[in-house]
Formats: structure tokens, sequence, C-alpha cells
């Protein structure tokens, strides 16, 4: 029997509302016990030195797989989307590109379908092949599902598994030829400009056609005060609508552009201050759901270029929870329903075996210390490109150790 014993930790557990001080056994890859009264003689013991002992965090929203940044950022089940350079739109391309359990242990791959053939938002895909084959939700990832009788036709084929239809939700007309937020700073810059209102038309849009149809939506990344307000408004209707957010986006407004910064373009584009304020509320009030990193590496050649030609996309594993702990330690929102929305609530979205600490569940953990002053420096990331908005940006909150499947996959330093 392999086990090991995590002591003097502080046990933060969402999903059962925990915040406790506490102790953890983990045998064969599983969670044994909480607060054991007694321990195997040949247990390993982990000194968690007081720190945070989490469930390992769930990304719920990824471009590329980087397991040595994900675990370096406390990452233990990655959710790669379907937009690849061969499309994950069938159950063979699924079953290759998932890797629940894999061997050596690494981080844990999930994978979500494309919702239309190759992508392209002409045909719908083989859902019910593909929820066979493993994959926990569908999207067309980057592109919006413009096609409002193809949305209807996933929504109803979905409810039938039941599985998650994830809309990036930017109206393709609207947004055609913008590279960032339109408003006085585009202009002032003399770029094309995309409306917030081309996100919160879409996300209307589709929000109908889920109560229509009775499936379930995800809105993959909320950005703008006005698609907040439908949001809310739709929970108060109780529909079928859940949403994630970047940390990008609440914590940066459009000037971190600059002067045509290329590593602040990102998709959906960073909005006002108005809005970014307007996404810490909506984290506050429970109208988003979940976090995620929209982890998307760009080497130099594809970020090098004037602004408009330049591809959208910031690497974001290692940040995810630091940027995440700052509306803690800065705007006061409370701890735990933070950390569950990069745990517990992605694991219910998507269906997950994950993110939980309670006896007979995967010993996926991660140790944190909350309080622990460092500053963003990307040549010191385990990813495999650098292209960050957040150079130099004083952070608090480091990840201390990650295990997978009860083997330490990630120790500081």
């Amino acid at each position: 029997m392999n086990a090991t014993l995590l002591e003097n930790a502080r046990i933060l557990d969402p999903a059962s509302g925990r915040d406790s001080a506490g102790r953890l056994l983990v045998e064969d890859g599983r969670i044994a016990a909480l607060d054991p009264g007694r321990t195997p003689k040949a247990a390993r013991r982990i000194d968690c030195r007081g720190h945070i002992l989490a469930p390992g965090l769930i990304d719920m929203r990824s471009f590329a797989v980087d397991a040595a940044s994900a675990l370096a950022g406390g990452i233990t089940t990655v959710v790669l989307m379907p937009d690849q350079a061969t499309p994950i739109d069938t159950a063979a391309k699924v079953q290759f590109a998932s890797d629940p359990e894999p061997a050596p242990p690494s981080v844990r791959v999930r994978v979500m379908g494309a919702a239309t053939q190759a992508v392209a938002g002409t045909a719908m895909a083989e859902i019910g092949l593909m929820v066979e084959a493993g994959a926990v939700g569908f999207s067309d990832g980057r592109r919006a599902i413009a096609d409002a009788g193809l949305m209807r036709r996933l929504l109803e084929y979905a409810r039938i598994f039941p599985t998650l239809i994830v809309q990036h939700a930017e109206d393709p007309a609207l947004a055609a030829g913008g590279a960032m937020n339109e408003g006085e700073v585009a202009t002032r810059l003399g770029l094309p400009g995309i409306p917030a209102a081309a996100e919160a038309i879409m996300i209307e849009r589709d929000a109908r056609l889920a109560r229509l149809t009775g499936g379930r939506l995800h809105i993959a990344q909320v950005s703008a005060a006005e698609s907040v307000d439908a949001l809310r408004r739709l929970k108060r209707e109780d529909a079928a609508v859940s949403a994630g957010v970047s940390p990008h986006h609440f914590t940066l407004n459009e000037t971190a552009v600059g002067d045509y910064r290329t590593f602040a373009k990102v998709s959906p584009p960073l909005r006002s201050e108005d809005d970014r304020r307007a996404l810490v509320e909506a984290i506050r009030d429970g109208v988003i759901d979940v976090i995620c990193s929209s982890h998307e590496p760009r080497d130099q050649d594809a970020k090098r270029l004037p602004f408009s030609e330049a591809a959208p996309g910031i690497v974001g594993y290692e940040t995810l929870l630091p940027l995440t702990l700052a509306l803690h330690h800065h705007h006061e929102l409370p701890l735990l329903p933070l950390v569950g929305m990069l745990t517990a609530r992605p694991a219910a979205l998507l269906g997950l075996d994950a993110g939980r600490i309670a006896e007979g569940a995967p010993a996926d953990l991660v140790l944190f210390d909350p309080e622990r002053p460092w500053r963003v420096d990307p040549t010191r990331f385990s990813s495999q490109t650098q292209n960050t908005p957040f150079t130099d940006m004083p952070v608090a909150g480091k990840v201390v150790m990650t295990m997978v499947g009860g083997t330490v996959l990630y120790r500081e330093g």
C-alpha cells in the first residue's frame, strides 16, 4: 500500500464548506481518510506548515496542454478546447486527446468536443459518439456558433445525454475585423473595435434558445458589464445558463494595450474599467460560476506583429491562482467560494469526479501559501512560451506542491 499523510494543513474544501485545520491520509491514489485517528507506520509524512490544502484546480478552458506549467500553477485537470490544428470533432479524436489516467502520472486531460464538424459552424458534429468517448462538453472554442438554428439543434440534442454546450459569445458580424474593445482608446490608437454589444446580443439569443430547448448553456468568457446585466437577469429567471471569466478580464482593462502592446491582445478583448469592475461584482454576487485561465501559448512570431495582425491569447496557468486570490486580498471576496470557482463548480458543470476533498475521492490536491508575495516574471515560468501581459505585476499566493492521483508532481523550487 502506498500511503502519504499530509499534516498540519488548513484544509479548504468548497464542495463541503470545510475551512479548518486538519490532516489527510492518501492511500493508493485516493483520499483514504480526513483527520485519521491511525496512520500506517510506513506512511510518508508531509508537513504542510499551515498552508492551504485544497482540491487541485480544474481549468475549464485551455487551448494547449502544457503539463509542467499547469502543475506549477496547481492545476490537476485541464479541459482542452477542440479548435486545434486538427479539430477534435470525432469520437476517435476525443479518445486520442483525452488522458484521464496518464502513465507516468501527469496533469489529467479532459476534452471538450467540437460542437460542429471541423469547428466550421455549419453542421453538427457527432455529439453522441463523442460523449461515449469521454467528451465533457461541446464547443467551437474561439469561434462563436453563429447560426441560431444550428445552436437550437445542438442544445436539443445535448439535452438527451445530458451534456453542456459552451459558447464563445461574440456575434461574428459585429466583431469582424475588430482588434480591441470599441471605444475611446481604440479610436485614439486608430484600431478597429469590437463592441461589448457583440457579446451581450449572443448571450441573450442563446439563453432564449436554452429556455426553448431545455438544454444547458455555458458562456465561456464574460468580459462586459452589459453581459453581466443580462446574466444577472437570466439567473433571476432560473435560466439554465452558466458563465465563466478569465483573470485578465477582471484584472486589466483596455488601457493595458498601451502603445499597441500585443501581449494584451485577447479574445474577447480587454474592456473598459467599468466593465472590469462589473466583473468583480458579478463574481462577488455569484452571477459568474467559474474562473478559467484561457491558456493560449503564442510564440514570438505570432505576437511580434502589428496589433491588428497579431494573434490573440496569453499564457494563464501560472497566474490563475494568484490573480484569483487578488479578489480576496484586494476586494475582500470570501476565499472559500473563490476556490470553489476553480474546483467544485467546474467539476459539477462538467460531471467530473474531481474538485473535492472527501473520502474515496481522487487525491488530486494543491498546497499553496495564500499570502506569499512575489512578482510575475515570465522568464521563470514553466510554460512553453512567455506571452503574458502581467510581467512585473506584484501578486500574492504561491503554489507549494501539486499532487495528482496521490503522487507529488510539483514542489516549489
